[in-house]
């Protein structure tokens, strides 16, 4: 159910046509309603008038999903970004917040309390969860530490199989189970593209292919889709 309403723009769908997303993978109309209930009680959807949206929490999620569909970069110039944490007593929830929050920006850690990434991404302000606990800096790192940082090889080979899995649900696009997982999995990858500069990636690095690839995927799925649920 928040898959379906990730993916849709606004994040807002009728209970009935959440009823019939829920059908295509077996799923009986009382069991769909239940698990929305619950999720409003948890505070991740919203009901009003038979219609059921994604709480600012989510819609921040998909905002991110959005951004890695068409990302916000600019030239590099080598520097990095580095957040070293230097709050001496720190909750687990800060600890596990600041995680969140560093991987939502695209930094990985190097060590324990020591993030960074190249300086190519268009920033706003950094989160206050960042700023209390860290101390930014700008550097350039003698020795390329993208290897210590991110598994590319492993991104890439991903990237791969679900350009081959996009392939076969385009050609079979009627499948809508099939081509909401596989449309899932390509956006949960994407997610997870650390978004390098060209300089730092290896030959035929196919993160912009998979985006293309989806793009076309996507635009035919929705209207077989839309068809289903108008039925």
């Amino acid at each position: 159910m928040l898959s379906a309403l990730l993916g849709s723009h606004p994040p807002r769908l009728p209970a009935r046509h959440l009823v019939r997303i829920g059908a295509l993978f077996g799923i009986a109309e009382g069991t769909v309603r239940v698990a929305l209930s619950r999720m409003v009680a948890a505070g991740d959807l919203v009901q009003e008038d038979g219609f059921y949206t994604l709480s600012q929490r989510l819609v921040e999620r998909q905002a991110r999903q959005d951004e890695s569909r068409d990302p916000h970069t600019r030239p590099w110039d080598g520097t990095w970004e580095v957040a070293v944490v230097t709050a001496e007593r720190r909750a687990p929830a800060d600890r596990a917040a600041l995680r969140h929050a560093m991987t939502a920006l695209r930094l990985a850690e190097l060590r324990e309390g020591t993030w960074l990434r190249p300086a190519n991404l268009v920033r706003g302000a950094w989160p206050e969860i960042v700023t209390a606990q860290c101390t930014l800096i700008d550097g350039r790192p003698h020795d390329d530490p993208t290897p210590l940082l991110w598994d590319l090889d492993g991104w890439a080979a991903e990237a791969r199989r679900l350009e081959r899995a996009l392939d076969h649900a385009f050609d079979h696009a009627d499948g809508l189970a099939e081509g909401f997982v596989v449309s899932a999995a390509v956006l949960r990858h994407l997610m997870a593209d650390p978004l390098l500069p060209d300089e730092l990636l290896p030959p035929g690095w196919p993160g912009a292919e998979l985006r293309v690839r989806y793009d076309a995927f996507d635009r035919r799925y929705r209207e077989v889709l839309t068809r289903h649920l108008s039925d």
